[in-house]
């Protein structure tokens, strides 16, 4: 690897994971906010990196005025999308409406790796 890349490309294996409750779900997730919006010049919120445990969640919650996507890197689970549950996993990418309730549980023995990535609706100024 060139000098000076691994700063602009992280790897999900090497970042520091912490563990949090996510939106008052069961137990603690591992995460890390992988970008901010300081590092994107469009309306882009965030790209997060998270493990959910056996037995854990993301509770329900609901949106605003933005957009999110769940890549679902590795492992199944139990998706909640607006009224409606339904069998996630590896490869499946789910699409949370702005306004929208969502929420992922991880119901196996096995890890769940997911990748979310949020964008505001309309665009951001460069200020």
């Amino acid at each position: 690897m060139r000098e000076g890349v691994s700063e602009r490309i992280p790897n999900l294996d090497a970042l520091p994971l912490e563990r949090v409750c996510a939106h008052d779900g069961v137990g603690q997730i591992d995460f890390v906010r992988v970008f901010d919006s300081d590092a994107f010049r469009g309306p882009w919120n965030f790209v997060d990196y998270a493990v959910i445990p056996p037995g854990a969640s993301i509770g329900r919650h609901t949106h605003g005025d933005d957009e999110e996507i769940y890549l679902v890197l590795e492992g199944s689970g139990e998706m909640f999308v607006d009224g409606k549950t339904f069998r996630v996993g590896a490869g499946d990418v789910i699409r949370n409406r702005p306004g929208g309730t969502h929420g992922l549980r991880n119901d196996t023995d096995r890890p769940l790796r997911i990748f979310v990535v949020e964008v505001a609706l309309g665009t951001r100024s460069d200020e």
